[in-house]
């Protein structure tokens, strides 16, 4: 375990129930409770997932307070805060921190980027804002930006920068991260396709997005593997396979809204600019949530 190790096995990258009217908060501590009776390591609130880019301030700080106190530390509350505004993201992570949150989930700056230079400049200055953990977030495909295996080596030593959710899908480039900062930062995957992958190489977890729809298997997959079922956590990694590709068929959090409205959980809305999901995928979705139970 390293020096502030947050969660280990999986925590869900929560959906935020939205209507028209705005947040739907009794959905959201229904979602809650049920995450945590099905036994997730973790919750990240207001995310990607949790369309945290289209929450108002007073919507991200709402949300965030309430998962504290629905959740009254039954597991840990991770809370996204990035931006690629550095000033407004410390802003972000002190109310998070003044909150309850446990630890924050902060994201590469997205659309004006940065050097691997302002990356190192820009995460100590948010560690610093704090006492809590911070997460790092690498997600390429969606800020533009990728940290490099020796930019985390810069950061690893620290003490408020605990780990990486490793979102840029390659395989070589985490298996590198990993032989650099061995023990001193807990990564999880972030991509639900490559959760075993990721642990094989002395990953910590993964912040899912299927464990919306599958928490409880989401953490036996987790745990299996810790446990020395290395084969019983790939037949699970295997069997969601479609499913996992169902939920990434248009771009997250769409397909996941979808589900989750068709298990019952909130509405199906989500904030323009995404849409709701094309008929022919949502069926696509829909036929593999039968087939594992989800839905009659």
């Amino acid at each position: 375990m390293n020096k502030k190790t947050v969660f280990r096995g999986a925590a869900t990258a929560l959906i935020t129930p939205i209507t028209e009217e705005g947040i739907d908060f009794e959905a959201f501590g229904r979602v809650i409770d049920w995450q945590i009776e099905q036994g997730i390591d973790a919750l990240v609130i207001a995310g990607t997932t949790g369309e945290g880019s289209t929450l108002t301030d007073e919507e991200h700080k709402a949300v965030l307070k309430y998962a504290v106190e629905r959740a009254n530390k039954r597991v840990p509350i991770i809370a996204g805060t990035g931006s690629n505004d550095t000033d407004y993201a410390v802003q972000l992570t002190q109310a998070a921190s003044d909150a309850g949150c446990d630890a924050m989930l902060v994201v590469t700056p997205y659309y004006n980027k940065a050097t691997q230079k302002g990356l190192i400049k820009m995460y100590e200055k948010i560690a610093d804002c704090m006492d809590k953990p911070c997460i790092l977030y690498n997600v390429p495909s969606r800020t533009g930006v990728n940290i490099e295996p020796r930019t985390y080596v810069a950061l690893a030593d620290h003490p408020n920068i605990v780990g990486i959710k490793e979102a840029n899908g390659n395989i070589s480039k985490i298996v590198e991260t990993c032989a650099l900062v061995g023990d001193k930062l807990d990564i999880y995957s972030g991509n639900d396709d490559q959760i075993v992958p990721v642990l094989s190489m002395g990953g910590s977890g993964v912040i899912s997005v299927l464990s919306n729809l599958m928490p409880r298997q989401t953490s036996e997959m987790c745990k299996k593997f810790f446990a020395g079922d290395v084969q019983g956590a790939a037949k699970m990694q295997m069997e969601y396979l479609n499913l996992i590709n169902a939920l990434f068929s248009e771009v997250n959090p769409i397909p996941v809204k979808a589900a989750m409205a068709a298990m019952g959980f909130c509405e199906n809305y989500v904030r323009l600019p995404l849409t709701t999901m094309e008929s022919e995928h949502e069926a696509v979705l829909l036929k593999y949530m039968k087939e594992q139970g989800l839905i009659a």
